[in-house]
């Protein structure tokens, strides 16, 4: 055996070749660099004694199966466990923070390698008190020269580069903190990669929430060329091959993967799970089994931690961890699917103060424990707004299961649907409350769960919360559904406890299907129930209704009454918005009646006001409104400026901004840029196509007229190549060519894209014509129903473009402008 000993660093083996060390004693170093590692950790120790080296690690488990996605995160936390000595990884159960630890540790390179990693598993310990002695196991290091608990870790660990993972700390995190705490302050090279539900709270700690894998977005398209990038249907791409060989995905199973993946909210160890059911079941049943999915996510891997072999088990380890109170708020929090605030978890989760209840002032410290214990995760959002939370779609069927069982069910629905109905109460005497966003649209979800519980029985409380869903629905221009709800509602409200309001929403919703019958037949029967109420914003909000259903049916005199009644219901009720808006749709009638003058006075008091309407959709209709109203009165200049400003002011495509874009066109045709109208025009109609909406039938018309005096003004060539650019633009190019004349694309000779097109808008070579033929400017105002001092803007605009002063000169033009057109000799003046 004298030939065998190792080296007091590496532990490498002598053997008889090295000899003595220094002063004829036996070498006790393999080489200069051992003993100078040495030389190291003496200079550093601080213990007496010389501290021996770790024994030979056993190596870190290995994975049978592959490890998918997360790129961004290795990266990240290779990163923060070279410059951090604490890195605690954070995540719900089955969020895969064991196996990113392992992966990340065992591709380390450099001082912190894997090499230098042990591995402490901590699931099966129960007793904090017995930590550092399990943690003097999982080292395999023993008690010497009578030191016990952490002084055995320090003494093993010294000086040395150690990489110390500690796994599944959540139950013992004071435990675990305080020996951190105690081992990071006396050995200076051991850094700490720790694995739990929960943060450890120590000093110089840096938390690495792990997240859920990615997901295909809800509206794409869930195309298998695609989805694969996502690591969420990845993973359960390979699992369900190794449970079906065979599998893969194609054209027809994509979007049913990324569904699964979805509904599992990217969750690793759901997502595993189901995949192993994919050698038994139709992928179809899978995710028809996800409704019940802690009853099918079982069977995981025998050899894996018991709390991960089914997912009831992985989330009921954590649940066991909570204090009573917190156990309340977590089954409680179930109703309420679609996430919540501190004030929608207080009225939900607080029994009215009774004695053990949770009182609304400990609701946000108890909601952040549980964010901080990975049973809810926290939306993203403003940072100047609530903070808002959500439970994963796991987590709140355990917790749904676990009010079922405590018998809170019921009371706690009810407290939910009695929450929502106050939420509501501000909005109940609004006039235009179904143009109204705000919380209905936040808590829409809520919404319809609270009505699917609430209208079973026949318990009307359902009513609002219904009605307030179908409101949504209409903002959301999901139209069938908030009709079938507003049915729903009308035959169940037989006690007239929402008056006309839903009869006025289904008037507005039939009138955006073209129902034009239905509309006027939900009108009617609102404006009379409103008549025999006493609210005057009711009122106002069923006669604004039914002037809608007149607008739709082209009745464009029925729907000034009606909004002129409208009107003088809500200017008395001091509500400067209200009274905008009412002022707004009114000007809309008027134009179409020929009154644009009395529309265009209606315009300037309201739209200053309206500019500034939080919804983008309502102020870009008002500008639009404006628009074509100074489009009819020949002030082109002003009319271009409005439909531009409500282009900008509408973000992203919607029919919203189709109205301005074309409004734009009708300029361009109008300054005799045939070329860009047509342009423009063909554009917006493909646009229209992709979003399936037809604008108003009398703006439908006039931009129709628009389109044919383009076609006319250009020759074949001009003709075809505007259109064929026009159906080549995408949203952003068309935006940008839109707000950017300077910007768009010329023929050569510009002259030749608009033909000979007179350099007179539509309206003024009107006015010019009628001088022509010797009448006065308060003649032509009476033959075209415009004001006399509009006539004389007109005529100052025909002056500049001709370079013309006298009448006498406009005449002549006019005549010389005939014999062109005739096939005569070109226009000559001097």
């Amino acid at each position: 055996m004298s030939g065998s000993r190792a080296c007091a660093v590496c532990g490498n083996e002598l053997g008889l070749r090295s000899g003595t060390g220094r002063g004829g004693r036996p070498a006790r170093y393999c080489s200069d660099a051992c003993r100078q590692r040495a030389f190291r950790r003496r200079s550093v120790r601080h213990d007496d004694d010389p501290a021996g080296p770790l024994p030979p690690a056993a190596g870190l488990p290995r994975a049978l199966d592959s490890f998918v996605g997360r790129h961004d995160e290795l990266t990240r936390l290779r990163a923060l466990l070279k410059s951090s000595r604490l890195v605690t990884l954070t995540g719900p159960g089955g969020v895969g923070k064991t196996r990113l630890a392992l992966h990340t540790v065992a591709h380390l390179r450099g001082a912190a390698s894997g090499r230098r990693a042990r591995l402490v598993e901590l699931d099966t310990l129960h007793d904090g008190d017995r930590l550092p002695q399990a943690v003097a196991a999982a080292l395999g290091v023993g008690e010497r020269r009578g030191r016990t608990g952490v002084d055995v870790l320090v003494h093993a660990l010294g000086s040395g580069s150690v990489l110390l993972i500690l796994d599944n700390c959540e139950h013992l995190a004071e435990p675990c903190a305080e020996l951190a705490a105690q081992l990071l302050a006396r050995c200076p090279r051991l850094r700490i990669l720790a694995t739990s539900r929960e943060a450890l709270r120590v000093p110089g700690e840096v938390v690495f929430r792990v997240a859920e894998l990615s997901l295909a977005p809800v509206h794409g398209p869930d195309d298998p060329a695609t989805v694969p990038h996502c690591d969420a249907v990845r993973l359960f791409a390979e699992r369900a091959a190794t449970a079906a060989p065979g599998f893969t995905l194609n054209t027809s199973n994509a979007h049913t993967v990324a569904e699964i993946c979805r509904r599992l909210d990217g969750l690793p160890l759901a997502i595993e799970l189901a995949a192993r059911r994919a050698g038994t079941l139709p992928l179809g049943d899978i995710l028809t089994g996800l409704d019940d999915q802690l009853s099918l996510l079982t069977d995981g891997s025998r050899t894996g931690p018991g709390r991960h072999r089914e997912l009831a088990a992985a989330i009921d380890w954590s649940h066991r961890l909570l204090d009573p109170r917190e156990q309340a708020f977590l089954r409680r929090l179930a109703v309420l699917v679609g996430g919540f605030d501190a004030t929608g978890a207080a009225a939900v989760c607080t029994a009215g103060g009774a004695d053990g209840e949770p009182r609304p002032q400990q609701v946000l410290r108890v909601l952040c424990a549980l964010e901080a214990k990975s049973l809810l995760v926290r939306l993203p959002g403003d940072a100047a707004g609530a903070a808002r939370f959500r439970q994963l779609s796991s987590v709140r069927a355990y917790a749904l299961d676990r009010l079922t069982e405590s018998g809170e069910l019921h009371d706690t629905w009810q407290r939910a649907v009695d929450w929502l109905t106050r939420l509501l109460a501000p909005t109940a005497d609004q006039v235009f409350v179904d143009q109204a966003g705000g919380a209905p649209t936040e808590e829409r979800e809520n919404l319809a769960a609270a009505v699917a519980h609430a209208g079973r029985d026949g318990d009307i409380s359902y009513l609002r919360p219904a009605l307030a869903l179908a409101r949504v629905r209409y903002q959301q221009e999901q139209l069938t559904a908030s009709r079938a709800l507003l049915t729903r509602i009308l035959q169940d409200d037989t006690e007239g406890v929402l008056g006309g309001a839903a009869l006025a929403l289904a008037t507005r919703a039939a009138c955006r299907q073209a129902d034009r019958a239905a509309a006027l037949r939900f009108a009617e029967q609102a404006v009379a129930v409103e008549r025999r109420g006493h609210s005057p914003a009711a009122l106002a909000n069923a006669l604004d209704a039914r002037a809608a259903a007149h607008l739709c049916r082209g009745d464009f005199a029925g729907a000034v009454a009606d909004f002129a009644e409208c009107l003088g219901l809500v200017v008395p009720l001091g509500r400067p918005r209200d009274t905008a808006w009412c002022r707004h749709h009114l000007a809309w009638a008027l134009l179409h009646t020929g009154k644009a003058a009395e529309g265009d006075a209606l315009m300037s008091l309201c739209l200053p006001l309206l500019r500034t309407w939080p919804d983008g959709g309502a102020s870009s209709a008002a500008l639009h409104t404006a628009g074509a109203i100074r489009l009819a009165l020949g002030d082109l200049d002003t009319a271009e400026e409005l439909f531009a400003e409500a282009l900008r002011t509408v973000p992203g495509q919607s029919l919203h901004a189709l109205y301005p874009l074309e409004g734009l066109a009708l300029v361009a045709g109008e300054q005799g840029d045939a070329r860009r109208s047509l342009l423009l025009l063909t554009a917006a109609a493909q646009a229209r196509r992709r979003l399936d909406t037809e604008p108003e039938a009398a703006w439908l018309r006039q931009v129709e007229a628009a389109a044919l005096r383009a076609q006319a003004a250009l020759p074949p060539p001009a003709r075809d190549a505007a259109v064929a650019e026009g159906g080549r633009l995408r949203w952003p190019q068309l935006i940008g060519h839109a707000l950017h004349r300077d910007d768009r694309p010329e023929t050569a000779d510009p002259a030749a894209g608009r033909g000979d097109m007179s350099p007179l808008t539509g309206r003024e070579s009107a006015v010019a014509a009628l001088v022509a033929e010797g009448l006065t400017n308060r003649e032509i105002a009476s033959r075209l129903g415009l004001a006399a001092s509009t006539v004389s803007t007109h005529l100052d605009h025909v002056r500049d473009k001709l370079g013309m002063r006298s009448r006498a000169q406009i005449a002549l033009w006019v005549a010389e402008r005939a014999r062109v057109t005739a096939g005569r000799r070109p226009p000559r003046v001097s």
